[in-house]
């Protein structure tokens, strides 16, 4: 008999039963529907090829044609996409997604694209970002944020999404050295917590040995070993300027402008008088760092007239006009606005601008005419501020002097280009500045002593020496006189109700006062409790602790009790300073914070067409963190260039013996910063002494359990220099110093409960270690 034909359906697939059942047209081949290919692509994600997809849906013939042009169709909508021969799913964002925003992306029309996508995904979508009025974050170009997002409306861009935070960017690579031996080539870090890594020769590019580069990490074999693939050589690090490169690169600073930022700096022209004052006969000067390449503020004084205010004074301070060159939304405000700040290093300067506008166009240069913006302010003769009024002006700079010039002509003895201004500008500035003192010392801002020092490079960009400038009247003046113009920026834009960035600084939080109460306590100092604190109760604290063995630490630790200023859009006074409202206006050539509050203070007096935009000021928020962050940024980036000089410049002095201060304390060990040079280095818990010492916090003190030796934040020690790594710029120290014996350590850190302090502990001989032997340390130290 002869077998029953089977019907085509039980031939056809499960996917082909489906796609043909109920389909019109016997004999041909029915097209899917796009939830059908969907579908499909979903169940076999593998399959996704064209030929795949037709033996699939049993498309043949005439349908093939058809069923390519749905395919694009489906493409052209994001339900699908293609890499090279093979199609799947367009990958759908998740609801809540990181996303990242160009540098060069329109502020007013900010589009981002996720931080990570799988290129055989397909195109990246675009995210259209909505920022509300009253957003509580407001990202901007350059920013990492983390939003909620949903589908779009079918059009370009795919999604629309709001921020829910600003986040950090992770570093791109890792920077090193490579050094290259027989066996091959290494990666010598230059994290101080980084750890050395091989090189394949295949992966080490066009990098020689002793070149600084930059490198990705890679996992190879079972066993995932890590190796380094050189991306690129970044230069010689014992060239000039590399040592701050470093720095750079590792906390990706922009450091170099466009094209299209550079062409728009050099097309810009000087400026002529049209909707502007006159003041080019004024003999107003610049006070500056001898080595000042840019002047942005410049100041003049006389007594005033008025007999209503009897031995008062009229202060002019002119601003460098940065607001007429940087407009809003041009290459160089968005550049500014991505870099935040200018970054100061010993042996470079980062800028915020093109030279052509910082260096010369907004410069205050003596002789030359320049717009500003400009401040007249009446004070009495005990320093109060009677008036304010701002004005854009034109002047032209009398003279351009240094601190030390300056100083030294009020001090008796003026040189060729002082002896003239001395009368007629000098004398009369220094005694509005006598004014604004007093009014200083009622105000009683917060009154630290922590002299800062200079580092002063050689002709190949190495350490020379070290120097901590006098603290000159000169300085004084000039500082008094840009905190009253930031606030009278503040509180005349307060006035016209325009918002502003706000320069903030809170008060120190309850959990710093605590531990900073504690910490006093066994100084024998005590902290007001209970009780609003302001910056006189500390300035009581310092006072009292200058008659003590150790002002520095109590300077030290008071300043680390204190909350870290930003820029924000909220106001909530300025703590340090003792002020209720505080606007940075005084340096728009290096900050990007100055330039809004000059556009914010133009837009309210209707000085110009280049005030503060209604975007800008929705943007306001973001616009703050951002320079916060890059002001945070560009501290580090100082610091790490510090310390890279200083060891280098110690590098060839092992073995030698120091003084210096406990600087920090940690369970670890000791943190020692040396007297003369202020370089820092590490001193191991392991590496102190034979006992088991403890880390007693409220102390901010390591303190042997059984021999009570303790070793003090601010305690004066001798150390012996082990080990440098100028790379990673890391010192690592033996210690010499015995510590003060006080009572010893029970469990946990407490006390016993007798037994009083025992006065007192002794220096060792020099050249001798704690150990006994003449460089013999008691363990081996671990590598900085």
């Amino acid at each position: 008999m002869a077998r029953k034909s089977r019907p085509d359906s039980a031939r056809q697939s499960p996917e082909q039963r489906r796609v043909r059942r109920g389909r019109p047209g016997a004999g041909k081949s029915a097209l899917p529907d796009k939830g059908d290919v969907l579908a499909f692509l979903a169940e076999h994600p593998d399959r996704g090829n064209k030929r795949e997809l037709t033996r699939a849906f049993g498309i043949k013939g005439d349908a093939r044609a058809p069923f390519k042009a749905l395919l694009r169709e489906m493409e052209r909508e994001g339900l699908l996409s293609r890499s090279r021969k093979t199609v799947r799913r367009a990958a759908e964002l998740p609801s809540v997604t990181v996303l990242d925003i160009p540098t060069d992306a329109d502020p007013d029309n900010l589009i981002a694209y996720p931080a990570k996508w799988d290129e055989e995904d397909g195109e990246r979508p675009r995210v259209r970002i909505e920022t509300p009025k009253r957003a509580r974050v407001v990202p901007g170009p350059g920013n990492r944020i983390l939003a909620r997002i949903e589908r779009g409306d079918g059009e370009v861009p795919d999604y629309v999404g709001r921020a829910m935070k600003i986040i950090d960017r992770p570093r791109r690579a890792i920077i090193g050295i490579v050094r290259t031996a027989r066996e091959g080539a290494r990666l010598v870090p230059v994290e101080r917590k980084g750890r050395e890594l091989s090189i394949a020769p295949g992966d080490l590019g066009e990098a020689e040995d002793g070149d600084l580069v930059e490198v990705e990490i890679t996992t190879t074999g079972r066993a995932m070993r890590q190796r380094a693939r050189v991306l690129s050589v970044i230069g010689n690090p014992h060239s000039e300027k590399a040592i701050s490169l470093i720095a750079i690169h590792n906390l990706e600073i922009p450091y170099r402008f466009p094209g299209d930022v550079l062409a728009e700096a050099e097309a810009a022209e000087p400026v002529d008088l049209k909707g502007r004052e006159d003041w080019r006969e004024m003999p107003i000067l610049t006070i500056d760092p001898a080595d000042a390449k840019d002047h942005d503020d410049a100041v003049y004084a006389e007594p005033d007239t008025d007999k209503a205010n009897k031995d008062g004074f009229i202060v002019y301070i002119a601003i460098a006009d940065v607001a007429h060159y940087v407009r809003p939304g041009s290459d160089l405000d968005r550049e500014a606005y991505l870099r935040g700040n200018s970054v100061y290093f010993p042996d470079r300067v980062v800028p915020m601008l093109p030279e052509r506008i910082s260096n010369d166009l907004c410069s205050l240069k003596q002789g030359e005419n320049r717009p500003a913006m400009a401040l007249r302010m009446v004070i009495d003769k005990s320093g109060a501020k009677k008036s304010h009024s701002f004005h854009r002006v034109v002047i032209r700079s009398a003279a351009k002097l240094s601190y030390q010039q300056a100083q030294a002509a009020i001090d008796g003895n003026p040189d060729d280009q002082t002896g003239p201004l001395l009368e007629p500008v000098l004398k009369p500035l220094w005694a509005a500045y006598g004014a604004m003192h007093k009014a200083r010392l009622e105000r009683e801002p917060l009154d630290l002593d922590l002299p800062e020092r200079r580092v002063v490079l050689n002709d190949k960009g190495l350490v020379e020496d070290i120097v901590v400038p006098p603290r000159l009247d000169a300085h004084r003046l000039i500082e008094e006189m840009m905190i009253m113009a930031n606030v009278c920026a503040a509180e005349t834009l307060e006035a016209h109700d325009v918002p502003l960035l706000y320069r903030a600084h809170d008060a120190p939080s309850i959990q710093k006062l605590e531990g900073l109460r504690e910490t006093l306590k066994s100084l024998e100092l005590n902290l007001a409790k209970g009780m609003t604190l302001k910056p006189a109760h500390f300035n009581r604290i310092l006072a009292r602790a200058d008659s003590t063995d150790n002002p520095h630490l109590v300077n030290e630790l008071v300043l680390r009790a204190q909350a870290q200023a930003e820029y924000t859009h909220q106001n909530y006074g300025h703590f340090g300073l003792n002020l209720r409202r505080y606007a940075h206006f005084t340096s728009p050539i290096r900050r990007y914070a100055d330039l809004i509050v000059h556009r914010a203070l133009i837009h309210a007096l209707k000085l110009g067409p280049d005030g503060l935009t209604e975007s800008e000021v929705s943007k306001l928020p973001g616009i703050g963190e951002h320079i916060s962050m890059t002001e945070r940024r560009a501290m580090a980036a100082e610091r790490e260039t510090v310390d890279r000089l200083m060891a280098h410049f110690l590098a060839d002095r092992i073995g030698d013996t120091f003084k210096g201060r406990i600087a920090g304390v940690t369970r670890s060990g000791l943190f020692v910063k040396l007297d003369v040079t202020g370089a820092d280095g590490f001193i191991p818990a392991s590496t102190l002494g034979t006992d088991y010492y403890r880390y007693v916090e409220t102390e901010m003190a390591m303190i042997g359990e059984r021999s009570g030796e303790r070793f003090r934040m601010g305690d004066r020690v001798e150390v012996r220099l082990l080990e440098a790594a100028p790379m990673a710029g890391a010192l690592r120290f033996e210690l010499l110093s015995e510590g003060e014996r006080v009572t010893p350590l029970v469990g946990g850190g407490r006390r016993q409960a007798s037994g009083k302090a025992r006065p007192g502990g002794k220096t060792s001989a020099r050249g001798k270690s704690r150990s006994g032997g003449p460089n013999k340390p008691r363990k081996k130290a671990r590598r900085p």
